[in-house]
């Protein structure tokens, strides 16, 4: 059968290591593409069935705010990738929605520091669990070498991805 066909793949001298065909980093590539997709689909269905509606914008402005608490207005549009009227607006719904505050920087009067209010942090609290629980019913139908394979790939991924981040100063991860 094709599929069961293994190839040699030589990547130096005395590299042997037997592969199916279908293994290599393209069409991994391409397997990892569709599982995010599925999982980001799986994580917008829990986001919506939450008690507050929220678009994927304003939830990555919550984790945003919710991970590094008083950014500026600027800081913030920078670390979403979206222009700074676009932000404010952002910020102008959260706000009214009592997800957000604004308060003045203790340091410099013209700056504003924003914060997820408790109404905020318990709105991305119930996304949380919701998504856990969307996850972890996936998982259940999933046999346990499977959930081990993926696990163990998975921390194989975070640290070859951690190694090639380039770090300040140009250099990656190695050193």
């Amino acid at each position: 059968m094709e599929s069961d066909r293994f190839v040699t793949e030589l990547g130096g001298p005395g590299d042997h290591r037997a592969r199916r065909p279908g293994d290599g980093p393209e069409a991994v590539a391409s397997q990892i593409a569709d599982a995010v997709d599925s999982l980001a689909a799986l994580w917008s269905v829990a986001a919506q069935n939450a008690s507050l509606r929220l678009s994927l914008h304003q939830l990555r402005a919550l984790r945003t705010l919710e991970a590094a608490p008083g950014l500026n207005l600027t800081t913030l549009a920078d670390r979403l990738d979206i222009g700074l009227p676009t932000a404010s607006r952002l910020c102008d719904r959260l706000a009214a929605a009592g997800l957000l505050e604004r308060a003045p920087h203790p340091d410099t009067r013209r700056e504003v520091q924003l914060r997820l209010t408790t109404h905020g942090q318990h709105v991305l609290g119930e996304v949380a669990g919701r998504r856990a629980e969307a996850l972890t019913t996936a998982l259940a139908a999933m046999r346990p070498a499977e959930r081990a394979a993926l696990s163990t790939g998975l921390r194989g991924f975070l640290a070859a991805q951690d190694a090639n981040v380039p770090r300040p100063g140009g250099t990656n991860g190695t050193g």
